[in-house]
């Protein structure tokens, strides 16, 4: 019998890929890797623009519980994180502590239902002030997926360097990139991706 293997990957507008014109951005680039690999995978993308970790803890379980239903090989993406550390009236859209408090209950939640997770890091944009705060969270969720045993995929030092993706997030909306950018950061997921769906 083929594996009925299922994967919703769940977070903001960066899972969603807004600014690729391929419109597969990260997520669907991974997919593509997977099925070359010869792992193919019913994939849902659940990424929403502009929410934060607290509007994606009150969705993510009613979105997921559908689409990983009992008898199917069930695991879970999670990113998010830059639009906690937007400021808004000078304090961010969501504490530090709120954040890293979300995505620990996501994670327990997620263990609890026998999902296998797997967590990206925020990416950054063109600000340096936010891109400190969110770096900053970017420690945290480290700590937290170290913690819960689930892999984590650092991608914000790397991408802050990288050519391809600061000059595309400059020339889109200041936060997104283009194709070259979603072709960057898929690049750094690959290898934890594939180690993860090979568990």
């Amino acid at each position: 019998m083929a594996r009925d293997l299922r994967i919703c990957f769940v977070g903001d507008s960066f899972v969603a890929g807004v600014g690729d014109p391929l419109c597969y951005g990260w997520a669907g680039r991974l997919g593509v890797a997977a099925h070359a690999d010869a792992l193919p995978f019913t994939g849902y993308n659940l990424g929403v623009r502009r929410q934060t970790s607290a509007d994606i803890a009150a969705r993510w379980q009613a979105e997921c519980a559908p689409r990983l239903p009992e008898g199917t090989e069930a695991r879970v993406v999670f990113s998010f994180g830059v639009n906690d550390t937007v400021h808004e009236d000078d304090s961010p859209r969501v504490e530090p502590g709120a954040s890293a408090a979300n995505l620990t209950a996501m994670l327990a939640e997620a263990d609890a239902r026998g999902w296998p997770t797997l967590v990206v890091a925020p990416p950054p944009v063109d600000d340096d002030a936010h891109n400190a705060r969110t770096a900053r969270l970017d420690e945290r969720f480290a700590e937290i997926c170290a913690a819960a045993r689930a892999p984590y995929v650092r991608v914000h030092h790397e991408l802050r360097a990288n050519e391809v993706w600061m000059r595309e997030v400059r020339a889109g909306d200041g936060a997104h990139p283009s194709a070259g950018g979603y072709d960057a950061i898929a690049a750094l997921i690959l290898p934890a991706w594939r180690e993860w769906l090979s568990r």
